[in-house]
């Protein structure tokens, strides 16, 4: 027989291999080439259904994880030597909300800590009753100490650098990597794995220098506490009017213009800790939610399945990268609380690092961590799934129309 067939090798646990059946009984092993990049259903969907999908994935998530965050900025601005007190410690505070029976009042303190009273009939929290000692004493104290609104401190500005960030980094993403799958594809098969980690970088780079200062904003209302009870927390505007301001009392009227570089300040800790954060992710991600799928139906998998697939990729991944990452968000955090503008200006990520390092050590580095991976975990889990799944959605409400 002249003729051949060619059949998958049926004992090797790999497809990369073959066996070619000659016509006289004699075979011969051959390598399959590579798979080709596995097509997504939803590459044809445009970039505002992929921003759309997107910007619904950051609400719900930043909704959700917002208390986790508030916990992790404020440990690590303690480390950092923000000191934290009661709303009413100062006198001018207690004055104003007690008025004449402000020797009387009772600040109310965390069951825990041990009162100091003045002649035996005022009862004053000790400074200790505000220092946090991990992630649930964070939370436990702001509910008690602040009111449990709180909790979602900064949750507008999340809110507003949520949307438009995920909504640019999200569909970024997609276009980078169906962009560069299809040239390694052509070009360079074997740079194939590599492909998230690029795509994810270069997107999560656009998306920060779009938002940073909204981003800057949020650290700074979730870090700091307001020492008046009568008096509202600022919000978004006010945090940013409050930093330039401060910026331009400092300097010249020349260099006015030239202070509001400071809304920019810690950008480049934001990059390191951001950019790692994005390639450790998604190169993760991507290989662990495809077998997942393939678990699950591959192509035929139900909108439930890609949830569930996605959700576990999502929250695996993002743990992964959080944890990897923490010393560089304690390093972003400490530079964007900075209350000094020309030191500000002129801190690097590298000194602030080594500031760290030498004022707490490893254990400085890692702090936060638990609040940290806690919250990245969930928030990547949600995002992923519920952008996939609205895609798989619109994907399948076109294909029906």
């Amino acid at each position: 027989m002249a003729d051949s067939e060619r059949i998958q090798n049926p004992w090797m646990p790999s497809d990369r291999t073959a066996i070619l059946i000659h016509g006289d009984g004699t075979h011969t092993v051959l390598p399959l080439p590579p798979p080709p990049p596995p097509s997504s259903k939803t590459d044809e969907l445009g970039i505002g259904e992929r921003a759309f999908s997107a910007a619904g994935a950051a609400f719900l998530s930043a909704i959700i994880v917002n208390p986790l965050d508030v916990a992790k900025t404020r440990l690590q601005a303690q480390a950092a030597g923000v000191a934290y007190s009661h709303p009413l410690s100062n006198m001018i505070s207690r004055m104003s909300f007690f008025g004449p029976n402000m020797m009387f009042a009772d600040l109310r303190c965390s069951p825990s800590c041990h009162r100091a009273g003045i002649q035996g009939t005022v009862s004053i929290c000790p400074p200790e009753c505000f220092r946090y000692k991990g992630t649930l004493d964070v939370l436990y104290k702001i509910i008690q100490q602040e009111g449990f609104g709180r909790l979602w401190r900064g949750t507008n500005a999340g809110l507003a650098l949520a949307v438009p960030t995920v909504g640019i980094y999200l569909p970024c993403y997609d276009i980078f990597r169906n962009w560069l799958e299809a040239f390694t594809a052509e070009n360079a098969p074997t740079t194939s794995p590599y492909v998230p980690l690029v795509a994810g970088s270069l997107a999560r780079s656009l998306a920060c220098a779009s938002c940073y200062p909204i981003e800057l904003a949020r650290t700074r209302m979730q870090a700091f506490k307001e020492t008046q009870i009568s008096k509202k927390p600022p919000g978004l505007f006010q945090t940013l009017l409050g930093v330039v301001s401060h910026v331009k009392s400092k300097t010249s009227p020349q260099n006015s213009l030239q202070g509001y570089r400071v809304l920019w300040t810690g950008m480049g800790a934001q990059l390191a800790r951001d950019v790692p954060f994005s390639a450790i992710c998604w190169s993760t991600l991507e290989p662990t939610r495809r077998k997942f799928l393939s678990l699950v139906g591959g192509d035929d998998a139900n909108a439930l399945s890609v949830l569930g697939a996605n959700f576990g990729a999502g929250f695996f991944a993002g743990t992964l990268a959080a944890g990897a990452t923490c010393p560089l968000d304690v390093a972003k955090t400490r530079r964007q609380i900075e209350m000094d503008p020309t030191r500000a200006l002129k801190m690097t990520t590298r000194q602030t690092l080594m500031e760290v390092w030498r004022d707490g050590g490893l254990k400085g580095l890692f702090t936060g961590f638990g609040p940290r991976v806690g919250r990245a975990g969930p928030s990547v889990g949600i995002v992923i799934s519920f952008y996939e799944v609205v895609k798989f959605v619109l994907h399948h409400r076109y294909t029906a129309s």
